[in-house]
């Protein structure tokens, strides 16, 4: 079932635009960040909900998807996101993020899973304008923004697709807008066993 989930659940930049996502499931996702393992159990995380059209639409503007195609302006018009969670790090908890990195990443990957496992799809984002949106948001000066994770129904298709050693692991999209994401064999990152 994890691996299902697993493979279910990739970076999503293009949503079907008439799904509003509930409330209470943005709330739920965070719940099970909240569960999750926590680097010495600080628990620095903090969540912003963003799923009203103005906190939208700020995130929408602060954010950029699809690095590793320069050509396109993702996402798409009317393929936006119509949610988001912002991870934060309350710096009165803990200033060091040196050890805390690590639960962003984990609590990023809960949401993204659960997100997954509610039928709905998720985009990690770093290519963000931190400070726009922290002045948009109005966020006291102790969240110190750290991810963003855009949240709605998938209007993309998306394929993984196995790769040999020295193969190039950018995705790339073909004629008809699929999505691919290269993956290096099994084999080829276990380095001390035949698989």
């Amino acid at each position: 079932m994890i691996k299902d989930l697993v493979k279910a659940n990739r970076s999503v930049r293009g949503y079907d635009h008439s799904y509003k996502v509930k409330e209470e499931d943005l709330i739920d996702l965070v719940d099970c960040a909240r569960l999750t393992a926590s680097s010495i159990n600080k628990q620095p995380l903090k969540y912003y909900i963003a799923d009203s059209e103005e906190d939208v639409a700020v995130l929408r503007s602060s954010t950029r998807l699809g690095a590793l195609l320069p050509n396109r302006k993702l996402p798409d018009k009317g393929k936006e996101p119509t949610a988001y969670i912002v991870i934060l790090q309350d710096k009165k908890i803990s200033e060091s993020y040196f050890a805390f990195g690590n639960d962003v990443g984990i609590a990023a990957q809960t949401i993204t899973l659960a997100a997954t496992e509610k039928g709905l799809s998720a985009c990690m984002i770093g290519n963000i304008n931190e400070e726009r949106i922290q002045l948009a948001l109005n966020l006291p000066d102790r969240y110190r923004i750290r991810l963003v994770i855009a949240i709605g129904k998938s209007a993309e298709e998306i394929h993984l697709v196995e790769i040999d050693n020295g193969e190039n692991t950018a995705y790339y999209r073909d004629e008809n807008d699929v999505h691919y994401v290269p993956k290096r064999k099994l084999n080829d990152i276990i380095i001390n066993k035949e698989v």
